[in-house]
Parts: C-alpha cells; sequence; structure tokens
C-alpha cells in the first residue's frame, strides 16, 4: 500500500512539473507475427485485443508510461519434404506490456490534436501455450521452455486527442530473439506488432 501511494504521489509530482496530469483507461486490438530466419518456414499474424492503463505527463511534448495486458504470438507453417514431416504450430504468450512514450503534439484542432509518438517497451510473458496441428502426422519441434520470458520491443506511431478520448496507431519492432533455436537449428524469431487502441483520459 505504502508503494502504490508512493508511485501515485510521484506521479502527481511528474505531472506538476511537466504542467499536464492525466490518467486513465485504454482497450485495443493487436496483431502480432514472430519472424524467422529458419529456411522453408513461413509465418502467419495472430490476432487479439488488449487492455491497460496509461498516465500522460505534458501537454505538447509529453512523456507516456503504461502497463497493458496483451497476448501476443505468431503462427509457424513448413510444409513436408522429403521424409521430414509438416510444421505447422501456433505460439500463444500473454504478456504485461510496459512502454515508455515520448509523444509529440504537432497540431491543435481546437477541440483535439494530432501527435505522433515513439519509445522502448518491455513485456513480461506470463505464460505460453503452443498449439500442434493434429492432421497428417504434424511434428511439434517448438517447446514452451524454447520460449524467452522478456520480449524487448521499440514502438513508434501516431495518435488524436479528441476532448477525453485518446486514440493511438503504433508499431512495435522485435529487438531480441524470442525463439533462439529450436532442436538445434537456429530459428532466430523475433516479434512484430501492431496496434490501435483507444483511451479514456478520466483526470
Amino acid at each position: 500500500m505504502r508503494k502504490l501511494t508512493f508511485i501515485f504521489i510521484l506521479f502527481m509530482a511528474s505531472g506538476f512539473a511537466f504542467g499536464q496530469f492525466s490518467i486513465g483507461p485504454k482497450i485495443g486490438y493487436n496483431t502480432s507475427k514472430l519472424t524467422t530466419d529458419a529456411d522453408q518456414i513461413t509465418s502467419d499474424l495472430s490476432s487479439n485485443l488488449n487492455f491497460g492503463v496509461f498516465v500522460r505527463l505534458g501537454s505538447k511534448i509529453y512523456l507516456q508510461p503504461e502497463v497493458n495486458w496483451l497476448t501476443r504470438g505468431g503462427v509457424f507453417k513448413k510444409p513436408q519434404v522429403g521424409d521430414i514431416k509438416p510444421i505447422n504450430q501456433e505460439v500463444e504468450m500473454k504478456t504485461i506490456e510496459i512502454p515508455v512514450i515520448l509523444g509529440w503534439r504537432i497540431i491543435n484542432l481546437g477541440v483535439g490534436n494530432i501527435r505522433i509518438l515513439a519509445g522502448p517497451s518491455a513485456s513480461i510473458v506470463t505464460n505460453t501455450t503452443v498449439s500442434t496441428s493434429d492432421a497428417n502426422n504434424f511434428i511439434n519441434p517448438i517447446k514452451e521452455a524454447d520460449i524467452e520470458d522478456m520480449i524487448w520491443g521499440f514502438n513508434v506511431g501516431a495518435g488524436a486527442d479528441i476532448l477525453m478520448f485518446t486514440l493511438d496507431v503504433r508499431y512495435q519492432m522485435g529487438i531480441n530473439e524470442v525463439i533462439k533455436k529450436v532442436e538445434g537449428f537456429d530459428i532466430n524469431s523475433k516479434n512484430n506488432l501492431f496496434s490501435v487502441s483507444l483511451g479514456w483520459k478520466i483526470l
């Protein structure tokens, strides 16, 4: 309780220092993809909802730390080649994402504004599920233990504010390899994410 009180006081103090303070919930939609360098393996998109809370500190130039809950991942596919069985595995990672966004309001519309934004994010993987197709003897080389428990990314995007609502569109580039090796061969997979979210500034 004392830690939460201290964090709240710190946010309030930062808000006064930046000249403006906003806080609120947000909800959105994201699509993600796990890239791979492995030959003959392709990757498809995975789509999910996300939700979280944000704090915005500042006016024309602002800082926006967030805590978001979202599921990300992708689908790996590989056709059968000779005696090597095909692959069709879906990877889902439930994560707690903590981005720190730096934004700049470039156009003032009176009742709203248009912004550009960028910033890093760290995502803690809380649960991982790997599903394998059971048709035509698909193999399952990717295991839960192969997946890293921390995902680092960098966000770029744009947004708009209208009255008390805030809309963000972001693309997150994966920085670290989420899956490095699978059964002895390099897969070198990073997670890229596209998201659209709507927030409500309650303060």
